[in-house]
């Protein structure tokens, strides 16, 4: 009992593993890792406004906090600076005719406040800037510039992260497997996608990529090699229709490198379709791609999609999602190539074939009878 046990735990820890070694997760995220990079990591912050983009919302709101927090205690450090040359501060006993070159500072505290006053350009009124010194002036130009231009910055790359076309894709979903069948007399790999909003993407494409470790004639191995798979759509595969849920399916021909599976087979290959979809947002005109990935498990041969469309009463279409990855079991070939000769020896026995070897010789009849 304990060792079947510990027979089933292993089978199931290995095929967890097995699952987990994708490149392309179900959601689109891509499983690599770049290492012994030679170049320095401070190259990224020559392209900064992508590098703060592609950063998670808890680094970037982090980044804003302290942008801000930081230039108003640094420039509140200056403006202290100021009042203490210029003999402003309490402690030294300034005279009643003295005019300061910020009126009311009396302490590192109220130099950051009137830091914040500046830069967010509150002005309370309280504290000023005179004329008195040229220095204040300058700093207080300088400061209103920087906070504009920090300003601009942080509030832009939130509005740019907001609005990525990287968050319509998520209202983009595929079929959680791909099934393998007949379709129009051809043997089929087809996975289901669909728009989850009523707004259209312009100018959508879809196509593959089957990522597999091969060997060449050389003898050197190629992981992660891309074979370019074509995916066609009964609407046409450019400028989709795409309001309701659309089947895309791959013709399984000679060549296919689907075409030497079979149906025992496919669960012992090293593969991971990966499908993309491309489009362009109709509201921000944005280019937007979807992505998702299928490993042999996740590809049932012998299987269809059930229907998910129909038409109410009213006269309206009805797309039923709780059967958007549902699968029907259908009578499918064993493999391409079996169907491919079953094709080949109908169509000759519909064809007759000359014999070159054939002869006919004629049989002359005799009319002699013995009695």
């Amino acid at each position: 009992m304990f060792n079947y046990i510990r027979k089933r735990f292993g089978s199931h820890i290995r095929e967890r593993s097995r699952r987990r070694a994708r490149l392309v997760s179900k959601d689109g995220r891509c499983n690599i890792e770049f290492g012994n990079v030679e170049q320095s990591r401070f190259v990224f912050l020559i392209d900064i406004w992508t590098t703060i983009l592609d950063l998670r919302w808890r680094y970037k709101m982090t980044i804003f906090i302290s942008a801000f927090l930081g230039s108003w205690f640094l420039f509140g450090l200056l403006w202290y600076v100021v009042a203490y040359i210029h003999k402003d501060l309490p402690e030294f006993n300034p005279s009643i005719n003295h005019t300061p070159c910020v009126e009311n500072i009396n302490g590192l505290t109220s130099a950051f406040l009137f830091s914040l006053e500046t830069q967010v350009t509150i002005g309370y009124g309280f504290r000023c800037v005179t004329e008195q010194c040229a220095t204040a002036i300058f700093l207080l130009i300088f400061q209103s510039i920087l906070g504009v231009i920090i300003n601009s910055f942080m509030c832009g790359a939130i509005l740019a992260k907001i609005s990525r076309s990287k968050n319509r894709a998520k209202t983009i979903t595929f079929s959680k497997n791909a099934v393998i069948s007949k379709r129009g007399g051809k043997l089929c790999l087809l996975i289901r996608v669909a728009n989850l909003r009523k707004s259209l993407l312009i100018g959508s494409h879809i196509y593959g990529k089957l990522l597999k470790t091969t060997i060449t004639p050389e003898g050197e191995t190629i992981i992660l090699d891309q074979v370019n798979i074509e995916f066609i759509v009964d609407a046409g595969n450019e400028n989709l229709f795409f309001i309701s849920p659309l089947t895309i399916y791959h013709i399984i021909d000679k060549n296919s490198p689907f075409f030497h599976m079979a149906a025992e087979t496919i669960l012992q290959q090293d593969f991971e379709l990966v499908v993309f979809l491309d489009g362009t947002v109709e509201a921000t005109s944005a280019t937007c791609q979807v992505r998702t990935s299928y490993i042999p498990e996740e590809v049932l041969w012998g299987y269809r999609f059930a229907p998910i469309v129909s038409k109410t009463k009213e006269g309206k279409y009805r797309v039923d999602f709780q059967n958007f990855s549902k699968t029907v079991a259908v009578e499918t070939p064993h493999c391409a190539f079996c169907l491919h000769n079953e094709k080949e020896a109908k169509a000759k026995e519909k064809k007759g074939f000359d014999n070159p070897a054939f002869v006919l010789s004629e049989v002359s009849e005799t009319s002699d009878t013995k009695m």
